[in-house]
């Protein structure tokens, strides 16, 4: 059976948490992150997973040889997950196996024709740090620390849509957001073009979402964006954490270039909630 726990109960799946984990599995598990958690035993559990508050991702934590929940999960999916699903507008979902041995269970649950990509993780320290790597910004752009008069009382900027919507995608609110994150913008003519800021965090880590609208890509505003929110990450004893598509070479480029190691890789999936049901 799987059943949802109250957010007061997500402390029994702290036995989930492992070194080479995902971030926003410690932080949903630990309260720093909005998400839904469903497991196979609401007093011991063995196997579960994570829905995160961003509505199409999910993380597959625990046992991933648990037969008995496995067999229940492409039914709980096409069912009560596709359900709530359609409520937000999802047709599809991302799902993600906090260990390598989930890959081969959620090929089996979802079908073997499921789509993986390729995923990267980063991390910096101060010793990686390439301070000299630091472009200098084009006439007319400015780089700005995303505070409480940008974000909430807009008395700033023209306008703050690009940055609030990035935002919304990961936390609740904007002040849950300004309460815990950090994040600089770049600025063009009164409106923000380019954002980096935390888009999950647990404990001392911050894991990074960076954007830069499309009419102003080339002009190295995403690096700017992002040595500003490093610096502040460093001189904080905080952990910057980048993770990417593989094929993001924008993204790889710019996390490689402020001195970021690439310490995990994994493999995320996309599945249609239109799947005929299937069993392992």
């Amino acid at each position: 059976m799987i059943l949802e726990l109250e957010k007061s109960e997500f402390y029994k799946c702290k036995g989930f948490i492992h070194d080479e984990g995902l971030l926003e599995t410690v932080a949903v598990i630990d309260g720093d992150h909005p998400g839904r958690v469903f497991v196979d035993d609401v007093t011991d559990p063995t196997s579960g997973f994570i829905w995160l508050g961003s509505q199409n991702g999910f993380i597959f934590m625990g046992d991933a040889e648990n037969e008995e929940f496995n067999v229940e999960l492409s039914h709980f999916f096409q069912t009560v997950i596709k359900s709530d699903g359609n409520e937000v507008g999802l047709s599809a979902f991302e799902a993600i196996g906090n260990h390598p041995k989930w890959n081969k269970t959620l090929r089996n649950v979802f079908g073997e024709n499921i789509i993986g990509y390729n995923q990267k993780v980063y991390e910096l320290k101060m010793s990686g740090y390439r301070t000299q790597n630091e472009s200098e910004l084009d006439q007319g752009y400015e780089v700005v620390k995303i505070n409480k008069d940008i974000m909430v009382n807009n008395v700033v900027l023209d306008s703050t849509d690009f940055l609030r919507s990035k935002v919304l995608e990961f936390w609740p609110s904007f002040e849950r957001y300004l309460d815990e994150g950090i994040g600089y913008a770049a600025i063009y003519e009164n409106e923000i073009v380019s954002v980096c800021f935390s888009g999950v965090v647990a404990g001392k880590v911050h894991g990074i979402d960076i954007e830069t609208s499309k009419n102003h890509q080339g002009k190295k505003l995403g690096q700017r964006v992002a040595h500003s929110f490093v610096r502040e990450c460093l001189e904080n004893h905080l952990t910057p954490y980048w993770d990417c598509m593989e094929i993001n070479h924008p993204s790889v480029s710019i996390a490689e270039n402020l001195g970021f190691e690439n310490t995990m890789n994994y493999v995320w999936y996309s599945i249609p909630f239109d799947k005929e049901d299937q069993s392992v």
